[in-house]
């Protein structure tokens, strides 16, 4: 229990994205009751990709909000466009224009503040496009009890037009899947790895990627859906594993991955934290972690 315990509480810990740095008196005032603190999010964030069925056309500065690296950046545009307290609703057109992983790593900052474990995970999610895994960010918090995850994009307009008829602050299992649990589903050829992307970028290089995200997230470096470093650079496809060196590398790579996305699945809090500081090409480099704002 006193082990469960450490566990939950180092993700009370801000990690250099999620610190509100020298913008934290923005949260001040903030609910503290979830379905409140969501929709009170929901109403200075705008998914940059569905803009255009509110009615909203962003303009060429508000299309660079999703480059926002860090939770304290994010709190700077935001009072730029609109100095009003964080708990007031801002017309759509002076909102943040963010993506799912805005969304998830802002509440798990605000949570995180108020002192509640909390952790983005990235994945896919299954209630976008019928018969497809789309690229996608949640949140999970600690209750007392247990993780509950959660999705903060989703909101009444969202959730009529995609049709959702589940508890998307409470989510099923299954309604997302982690990047680890594609992993291994692909892996064990339950499922077809094309089926899992956004756009025309799909496959297993894709769910690798998330995989790397996934993993970094819960050390402490929630990172950009387009960052890219050590494993993701690697071409592991058939094409590329030429000779038996070649077969090997790629085999190494995959077995690796392997270990990883069960650590991530079972929550073995100890392989989370020494795989990704002890395996190469796991762990974000500094430069990419500090890199903008």
């Amino acid at each position: 229990m006193e082990r469960r315990s450490r566990e939950v509480e180092r993700y009370i810990r801000h990690s250099k994205v999620t610190d509100p740095g020298g913008m934290s008196w923005a949260f001040e005032g903030l609910p503290r009751d979830i379905p409140a603190l969501v929709e009170t999010i929901q109403g200075f964030f705008l998914h940059i990709h569905w803009a255009g069925r509110y009615g909203v056309t962003p303009t060429e500065e508000q299309k660079g909000h999703v480059q926002s690296r860090l939770v304290s950046r994010i709190l700077e545009v935001l009072v730029s466009q609109d100095p009003a307290p964080l708990t007031r609703s801002r017309p759509l057109e002076r909102r943040f224009f963010g993506n799912c992983r805005d969304y998830s790593v802002f509440l798990c900052s605000v949570l995180r503040s108020q002192g509640v474990p909390a952790r983005a995970r990235c994945g896919f999610g299954t209630y976008f496009l019928p018969g497809t895994y789309e690229d996608h960010w949640v949140c999970e918090y600690w209750n007392g009890e247990r993780w509950v995850m959660l999705d903060a994009q989703i909101d009444d307009f969202q959730r009529s037009r995609l049709g959702i008829d589940f508890d998307t602050l409470d989510m099923p299992e299954g309604r997302f899947v982690k990047a680890s649990e594609a992993w291994l589903m692909c892996r064990e050829g339950r499922e077809d790895p094309e089926k899992f992307g956004i756009f025309d970028m799909r496959g297993m290089w894709f769910v690798r990627g998330n995989v790397l995200r996934e993993l970094a997230a819960l050390n402490g470096a929630e990172m950009l859906p387009w960052d890219v470093w050590g494993l993701m650079s690697e071409d592991l496809s058939e094409d590329a594993a030429q000779g038996d060196y070649g077969e090997l590398v790629r085999a190494e790579r995959h077995t690796l991955l392997d270990k990883v996305s069960r650590a991530l699945v079972e929550d073995d809090d100890d392989a989370i934290l020494s795989l990704y500081r002890c395996e190469p090409g796991l762990a974000v480099p500094e430069e990419l972690l500090v890199a903008g704002r």
